[in-house]
């Protein structure tokens, strides 16, 4: 690790069982406090970061017992930045000794990067500094608000990745749309496809070339101009509710990436300023015990006020 005050040397770590699972570069950022992102993302491209003797990629998982060769980090490339910023008036919806769960504002990036500094996982480890193990277990669009679940285990992050990727959760969200939504139930099949942008962004659309995406949609109220529907994902594309929507004509209300955008600026004058998208449950068998769990989030006070006022039928 850097020393204050010495010569740079280099380095040797040695991954500890709770700490097994993460990728390389995210364990690196966070026993390299102060370390700029960029300057571990070179070291690791360019092989001076070694593990077991051997290159690997930033997203190589550590494995208990695998050490790390870390080169010489001078303090001047050190980052005098602030400190992740302790989350306020942080909502938890559920922890014990394998998992956390907590209400995410819309605005707050889960992660750092792409331009911004901290996220949720980096202000919970800076507001945890004696856990020995925190890591995402899934994702939520920065504008999104609600349920975002973590590990506290490694355990619980393996069982819980499986079960993300064998559909074995109910994920339901609410998202209010432009237009009066005619089913009361409709089952979405449109594969997505990812495509980079010129400008470095990522876009999703609808193309038969895509993989398989299935959402369920049902109407839960239905206003003169807007509709409010509860998304079941039987699939986790990125932004697949959204792209769905969309595709259907009800794009989700505030959406600045696929909605309406003189609609948008008009919504914005009528006191909704943010994506009316929000991670409402999530249903899910206890990773380690097998007790059923389902973690509820309450609609955002400025998403109901705009409910009430522009959508609830009277």
């Amino acid at each position: 690790m850097p020393n204050e005050g010495k010569a740079p040397a280099v380095s040797w770590i040695e991954v500890a069982e709770e700490e097994a699972g993460q990728r390389l570069d995210n364990y690196l950022l966070s026993r390299l406090k102060g370390v700029p992102k960029s300057h571990v993302y070179r070291i690791v491209r360019s092989g001076e970061v070694r593990v077991n003797s051997g290159r690997v990629e930033a997203a190589y998982r550590v494995a208990s017992g695998d050490r790390i060769r870390v080169p010489p980090i001078r303090l001047a490339e050190r980052e005098e930045t602030e400190r992740a910023p302790h989350l306020k008036q942080l909502s938890i919806l559920f922890e014990d000794d394998a998992l956390l769960a907590i209400d995410k504002p819309s605005g707050l990036a889960v992660h750092g990067g792409s331009g911004v500094a901290h996220g949720a996982i980096e202000s919970l480890r800076a507001m945890r500094p004696d856990a020995k193990f925190l890591e995402l277990i899934h994702r939520l669009d920065r504008e999104t608000s609600g349920v975002l679940l973590l590990a506290k285990k490694r355990s619980a992050l393996v069982a819980m990745q499986e079960m993300w990727r064998e559909r074995d959760m109910d994920k339901r969200y609410l998202a209010g749309v432009a237009g009066r939504f005619r089913n009361e139930r409709q089952h979405v099949r449109a594969a997505l496809a990812k495509r980079p942008t010129t400008d470095g962004d990522r876009r999703v659309s609808v193309s038969e070339d895509g993989q398989p995406a299935e959402t369920i949609l049902r109407r839960i109220e239905r206003g003169t101009e807007f509709s409010l529907l509860e998304a079941e994902l039987l699939t986790g594309r990125t932004h697949q509710i959204r792209v769905h929507l969309a595709h259907l004509g009800h794009p989700i209300l505030g959406d600045d990436k696929y909605g309406d955008y003189a609609l948008n600026r008009e919504l914005k004058k009528r006191g909704l300023k943010r994506m009316f998208l929000h991670a409402a449950k999530l249903s899910f068998s206890h990773p380690l015990t097998g007790a059923a769990l389902t973690l509820c989030a309450p609609l955002p006070s400025d998403l109901e006020t705009f409910r009430k006022k522009c959508i609830a039928t009277t």
